[in-house]
């Protein structure tokens, strides 16, 4: 079954509205009919809006409300990255599959060995496309919200940001102990908001983790080996996932 999202404003009751560029998809790409079922999130409260087509006009889809589901369908933490700016697009996959795997929300953080800078119209747009990979990812996973893309943050707004949250932890190099990682790790529950700062690909300076760790992040290993950035946050979020979901 196909899924869309829309805004809230065009749920009305029992009777629900696609606009955009869906319109076209629907018509010409799916060429969909009155009567087929389609599924509708607005993103926001988790839930999926299970309609039928009543009309395919010029400009917008007509829907008439089924029933609505409210299955549970994501993490039942909370989960940021926190990923310093990569080269290329880089990025573009590591929205991909950390909404793929449950991610909340994602901040973009420009950190000290950052090869990358954007200014603010080029980072206007870099939000813009990411955030529509992040709708598409969320789209194909089923996902019932679309995790926000955050504009860029240095990295003493994204430790400030993230001051409040449950759990802050930040992969680091010269961290030992897997056995430590692997307590934290377990130690998470549901209801959690939880921090993950990755740096780029030359890593956080020990200044950055030094300031991390005043501010209650906790360093942790991935292992042995040297992950690239756009590894290392999928590493984390796997675990998490895994410890959430595994009951």
């Amino acid at each position: 079954m196909y899924q869309f999202f829309v805004d809230s404003s065009q749920i009305n009751g029992n009777d629900i509205v696609i606009i955009g560029g869906d319109v076209n998809h629907i018509k010409n790409v799916l060429r969909m009919k009155v009567g087929e079922e389609v599924a509708v999130s607005n993103g926001v409260d988790g839930k999926e809006y299970r309609c039928e087509i009543a009309s395919i006009e010029d400009d917008l889809v007509r829907l008439t409300l089924r029933f609505v589901k409210e299955d549970g369908l994501e993490l039942p933490s909370k989960v940021y990255l926190f990923q310093g700016l990569p080269k290329g697009d880089k990025m573009e996959l590591i929205i991909q599959k950390m909404v793929e795997l449950g991610v909340y929300e994602i901040v973009p953080v420009a950190t000290k060995r950052c090869v990358v800078k954007l200014d603010d119209k080029k980072a206007a747009s870099k939000i813009q496309r990411w955030q529509g990979i992040a709708e598409a990812a969320a789209k194909q996973s089923k996902r019932r919200i679309v995790p926000q893309i955050h504009g860029v943050m240095t990295f003493g707004e994204a430790l400030q940001y993230a001051k409040d949250m449950d759990l802050k932890l930040i992969p680091y190099e010269l961290a030992e102990g897997m056995a430590g990682t692997k307590k934290l790790i377990e130690g998470v529950r549901p209801g959690q908001s939880i921090a993950v700062f990755i740096g780029p690909e030359g890593g956080f300076e020990e200044s950055e983790v030094d300031k991390a760790k005043e501010q209650g992040v906790l360093p942790v290993t991935l292992g042995k080996r040297i992950l690239r950035t756009e590894t290392a946050g999928l590493t984390v979020m796997a675990w998490l996932m895994y410890q959430l979901e595994r009951d």
